[in-house]
C-alpha cells in the first residue's frame, strides 16, 4: 500500500502537533539522564526554542548549523529548526581541519549550535559565512569575526511568531553529509516527504505496514547527524512511540540499558549485532523488553542474535540519498541478504551503460520512487554530483548486487571507491588528501581491507620523496589533531612508487587485491589505540 504524502503526515511539526493534540500525556522522548517527556512536554518545549531561533534570526528556509552529539538539547533543537520551516544541517562530531572547514562552506549558515568542546576546533578553520555561535556549555574560547552566545540564547517563553507559508512536503527538511568518493563530502538534500519514507520503512514491512505502534520504545543508539540516527526518530514519530535516546551505542551496557529504558525496538548498525551476539551467554539474554531488531547489514552474527536474544530480527538496505527501497521478511536466515523491493519503489541492476542485467548476475544498483519527493532532490551547491547520482532518471548507487530467482538482493561489492568502517562511509579522497600534506609523501591511495568485526578497515599505500623515510608512528600522530578518528588508516604499506595504468592512474585495485602484505605496519598490532573524543 502506498501511503499518503501529505503535510499532515509528512512534515514535523504537523506530526509532533498532532501527538501533542491527541496523546498529550504518552510518552515522547526519554533521555541518558533518565528524564523523560510527554507528547505534551517535549512540543512545548521545541515550541519556545523554535521561539528563541526565531528571535536570533533565523526565518523559514535557513540554514542552521548544529554540532553537537545525541542529547536532548541536539533532538529539541533539530525539532525547533524543522518547527519554523528552517533547515537542520548537522555535523558529524569527529570532524576536524579540513573537511570540517568544507562542510562549514556548504552548509551556508550563518547561525550554529555547537557544544561547548567541540568549540577550539571551530577556531583553528575558516568558518565561510558564519556570522553567530550559540555554545551548549561553558565557552572557552573567543571566535573572531562572529558573536559567540551562551546557551541562554536559546530559552524563550514564547510561543512562534506565524510561519510566512506553510511547510510542505517538498520542503527541505535537512542536509546531511555523507562522504564522497572522488571529491569532498556531499551534502544531501532531503525533503520532509523524503524523511517520511525513510522513517515509515525503518519501521514497516514492505508493503508499509508498521509492526511498531504507539506502545513502542525505539531505542536509538546512532547520532543524529547521520540517518540511522533520525530515520528512527522518524519512524518512532510516526507511529506515535516513545524515542528513547543514547549518545552512542556501548556493548557493555547495552542490555542494562534496555532494561532501564523499558525498550522494545532496535536498530543495529555494522559491528553492534557482532558485538553483541560475540560476548559470553549471560542471564541477561532472554527476559528482556526487547521485541524488535533491525540488523543492518545481515551478518552471520545477524542472523544468530534473533535466536539467541529471543526477538524478531529485520533488515533493510538504505542510504542517505534514498528511503528504504529494500525490506527483508522477518528473521531472515541468510547472511548477506538486503530484502526484497518495497512498495513504492523501482530497483533494477544495471550495467556499465544502464543495461539491465540478467537474474543473479551483478549490477550496479538503480532505482527511482513512484511518489515524488521520497528520494533525495541533490546535492546542495552541486549541480554535476547531482545530474551524474541521478542520470538517466535513477538514483545509482555506486553499490554492486545481485538477485536470486525469489527477488531477494545481496550487497556485492562497492564500484564507487568508498570505505566503511564502524558505521561511517569515508572518502578515500579525503583520507589521500590529508596524508598528502605530511612531509615526504609524494604519493598515496587509501583502500578499503576486510575488517575482522565485518566492514572495512583503512589501509593506505604511500610512496615517499627520494631519501625520505616514512615514520608510521609520527604520521599517526600527526593525523589525530586533523582527521575525524574513523579516518585514521589502521594499515601503511610503503611503496617505492604506487602501481599505475599507462595513462599514469594509480590503479586501486591492485593495492586492494593485494591487501594486507608481510611489510604491511598495523597499528593495533603496535599498541596505537585511536578512539573518538568523548564529548560531556
Amino acid at each position: 500500500m502506498l501511503p499518503a504524502i501529505t503535510r499532515d503526515s509528512c512534515v514535523l511539526r504537523n506530526i509532533l502537533d498532532r501527538w501533542s493534540e491527541e496523546t498529550p500525556d504518552r510518552p515522547c522522548a526519554r533521555f541518558e539522564d533518565g528524564q523523560e517527556y510527554s507528547y505534551s512536554q517535549f512540543t512545548r518545549i521545541v515550541r519556545h526554542t523554535a521561539r528563541a531561533l526565531q528571535d536570533l534570526g533565523v526565518s523559514q528556509g535557513d540554514h542552521v548549523f548544529v554540532w553537537m552529539p545525541n542529547g536532548f538539547d541536539m533532538m529539541r533543537l533539530w525539532f525547533a529548526i524543522n518547527y519554523i520551516g528552517a533547515v537542520y544541517v548537522p555535523a558529524n562530531v569527529a570532524y576536524k581541519g579540513a573537511l570540517l572547514e568544507h562542510v562549514l562552506h556548504n552548509a551556508g549558515a550563518k547561525l550554529a549550535v555547537v557544544h561547548s568542546q567541540l568549540l577550539e576546533r571551530l577556531a583553528s578553520v575558516q568558518r565561510a559565512g558564519l556570522e553567530t555561535v550559540v555554545v551548549i556549555g561553558a565557552a572557552h574560547h573567543a571566535l573572531d569575526g562572529v558573536r559567540v552566545l551562551p546557551s541562554a540564547a536559546l530559552v524563550s517563553d514564547g510561543d512562534p511568531l506565524p510561519l510566512a507559508r506553510p511547510i510542505e512536503p517538498w520542503s527541505t527538511q535537512s542536509i546531511i553529509y555523507t562522504s564522497g568518493t572522488t571529491g569532498p563530502s556531499k551534502g544531501v538534500l532531503s525533503s520532509y516527504a523524503h524523511l517520511y519514507f525513510m522513517g515509515l520503512g525503518v519501521v514497516s514491512d514492505r508493503e508499509n505496514q508498521p509492526f511498531l505502534n504507539r506502545d513502542d520504545r525505539f531505542l536509538i543508539t546512532s547520532p543524529l547527524f547521520h540517518v540511522g540516527g533520525t530515520s528512527c526518530v522518524y519512524g518512532t514519530l510516526i507511529v506515535g512511540g516513545a524515542i528513547i535516546m543514547l549518545e552512542s551505542f556501548d556493548t557493555a551496557s547495552f542490555w542494562k540499558k534496555v532494561d532501564e529504558t523499558r525498550a522494545t525496538n532496535v536498530v543495529l548498525l555494522g559491528v553492534m549485532a557482532s558485538f553483541l551476539v560475540n560476548q559470553p551467554p549471560a542471564s541477561t539474554d532472554r527476559g528482556h523488553t526487547l521485541r524488535n531488531a533491525t540488523i543492518v547489514p545481515m551478518s552471520t552474527e545477524g542472523v544468530a542474535f534473533g535466536p539467541r536474544f529471543g526477538v524478531t530480527t529485520h533488515t533493510i538496505f538504505s542510504m542517505t540519498e534514498i528511503a528504504v527501497p529494500l525490506v527483508a521478511p522477518p528473521d531472515p536466515t541468510v547472511a548477506g541478504s538486503c530484502g526484497m523491493v518495497r512498495e513504492g519503489v523501482e530497483v533494477r541492476l544495471v550495467d556499465a551503460n544502464d543495461q539491465q542485467v540478467a537474474v543473479g548476475a551483478i549490477g550496479e544498483f538503480v532505482m527511482r520512487p513512484s511518489l515524488a519527493w521520497t528520494t533525495s532532490h541533490g546535492y546542495n551547491g552541486d549541480s554535476a554530483a547531482t545530474a551524474d547520482a541521478w542520470r538517466n532518471g535513477w538514483f545509482h548507487s555506486g553499490d554492486a548486487f545481485r538477485m536470486d530467482e525469489s527477488g531477494c538482493f545481496f550487497f556485492v561489492d562497492r564500484f564507487k571507491d568508498s570505505i566503511r568502517r564502524r558505521g561511517e562511509n569515508i572518502s578515500s579522497f579525503e583520507v589521500e588528501l590529508e596524508i598528502t600534506r605530511y612531509p615526504g609523501v609524494t604519493e598515496v591511495a587509501a583502500v578499503a581491507v576486510p575488517s575482522e568485526h565485518t566492514e572495512d578497515e583503512i589501509l593506505i599505500a604511500v610512496a615517499m620523496a627520494e631519501g625520505r623515510a616514512l615514520d608510521c608512528i609520527a604520521l599517526i600522530e600527526h593525523l589525530r589533531p586533523r582527521m575525524a578518528h574513523f579516518m585514521i588508516p589502521r594499515y601503511i604499506r610503503v611503496l617505492p612508487e604506487l602501481p599505475k595504468t599507462p595513462t599514469r592512474k594509480v590503479e586501486k585495485y591492485r593495492i586492494r587485491n593485494e591487501g594486507i602484505t608481510p611489510d604491511t605496519w598495523d597499528r593495533e598490532a603496535a599498541g596505537i589505540v585511536v578512539r573518538r573524543d568523548r564529548l560531556s
